[in-house]
């Protein structure tokens, strides 16, 4: 069953086409990967499927500044949100985990978790934040650090931990292992798979760093300069030697 379909996308930062005909889909349940270089337009299809570029725009016109137009059709459980507020989207469960680990670095772990959960009931965040120290038990030892004193990782952990308590049915993740160590990658890997497995939460994720990605994904879309290039399994793009060029340096 389809969950989000996206339709002929097109998105413009005054006369800067951002995202030009852009068209996927995600099924219920699947881990579904966007690889593209920085800049190819990963981060502004995020933005949009989570509705923040709404915001963005109201904030833009107010000010004066550049015009933000969107074009095309988000679909999702069968529903256009294309002009639905960030707000009501998290209500029907579409959470982004944003890139460079949004967190609040004076409130500790722990605080950080309750904030993301504040329109939960108590219990529910309780049982929330136990679930996210399953995922990433390296956060058990540190629930009264503050987030700022956090490494980068774990700041990552932090951030994907603070979606997760919202209880999403579909989780954007911005380019999750942007910065962070191939250790660190590793274990932000292991926890998708395991998010997947344990809580079968559907994920939709960007990426830069196409290898260590790949093998956990069910489809793959490529997309630069705003345009879809190549989509596939993400076996059929392991094994594309345009893929491997171009991602895999081989």
């Amino acid at each position: 069953m389809i969950m989000l379909d996206v339709l002929n996308l097109m998105v413009f930062f005054e006369n800067a086409l951002a995202l030009n005909d852009f068209s996927m889909n995600v099924e219920e349940g699947e881990v579904v990967g966007v690889i593209g270089s920085n800049s190819a337009g990963k981060t502004t299809l995020m933005n949009t499927l989570s509705g923040l570029i709404i915001d963005m725009r109201t904030k833009e016109k107010r000010r004066g500044g550049e015009r933000i137009t969107v074009y095309g059709k988000v679909v999702f459980d069968g529903e256009d949100v294309t002009e639905t507020s960030p707000s009501e989207r998290v209500k029907k469960g579409i959470v982004l985990s944003r890139e460079r680990h949004p967190v609040f670095p004076e409130s500790s772990v722990v605080e950080n978790l309750k904030i993301a959960g504040y329109l939960r009931k108590k219990l529910q965040i309780h049982e929330a934040m136990d679930d996210v120290f399953k995922l990433f038990p390296a956060l058990i030892h540190l629930r009264t650090r503050k987030a700022g004193f956090l490494s980068g990782g774990e700041q990552q952990m932090l951030a994907i931990g603070m979606s997760l308590v919202v209880k999403p049915r579909l989780l954007l993740l911005d380019e999750p292992l942007l910065g962070l160590s191939p250790m660190m990658q590793k274990t932000l890997v292991g926890a998708i798979c395991n998010l997947k497995k344990d809580s079968g939460i559907t994920v939709l994720l960007t990426e830069q760093f196409a290898r260590p990605v790949l093998p956990i994904i069910h489809r793959g879309y490529v997309i630069e300069n705003g345009m879809l290039t190549l989509n596939g399994t993400g076996k059929e793009l392991m094994d594309n030697p345009e893929i491997k060029a171009a991602y895999f340096g081989v």
